[in-house]
């Protein structure tokens, strides 16, 4: 995937190998993962079999994937967001992480716009969706800043007995 995007901020970019710490240090921070994983990767090993299996798959056989957020004033990988496949669902997620010391900047709102417009106006996408665990407001604050609404909620084998809310929104 080639696809760069710029924002005010940001530039959202495809991950490569070269982002293999950045990686593991999103999937691995606790206040991170808290609401998305129930497992760290902290291992170089483990981080390249998640890439390999997650934005690099995606890229390859879906077209599109996660893209990595870089902060423009350092150049620093701060996160992430982007477009996920998801077959169990056969949707498409709008998704978003970025380092602790970044939350409450408006990055996730700016990114996942960025994202939404790729997704309507390159991919030609009719409707995102947006997972939110119950115990975390503010992503559920970016999604409906960025025009979604609660449409029902799905369970997930990884967090067994958490009904996640399904926000959703046609484009």
């Amino acid at each position: 995937m080639n696809t760069v995007i710029e924002t005010e901020r940001l530039i959202l970019r495809a991950f490569t190998p070269d982002d293999l710490q950045a990686f593991i240090r999103m999937n691995s921070d606790p206040d991170m993962i808290r609401y998305a994983q129930p497992h760290p990767i902290t291992t170089e090993a483990a981080a390249r079999e998640a890439m390999d299996k997650g934005p690099f798959h995606d890229y390859e056989h879906v077209g599109y994937g996660r893209f990595a957020c870089v902060w423009k004033a350092t150049g620093e990988v701060i996160g992430f967001s982007g477009l996920k496949f998801l077959p169990e669902l056969n949707e498409t997620e709008l998704g978003y992480r970025f380092w602790p010391v970044h939350w409450g900047k408006g990055l996730a709102t700016e990114a996942g716009q960025a994202s939404l417009d790729f997704a309507r106006q390159t991919l030609g996408l009719k409707r995102l969706i947006g997972l939110v665990h119950p115990d975390n407001p503010a992503s559920s604050r970016v999604l409906q800043k960025l025009g979604f609404a609660v449409e029902k909620q799905v369970g997930f084998a990884h967090f067994p007995g958490v009904p996640f809310n399904c926000f959703a929104r046609a484009l």
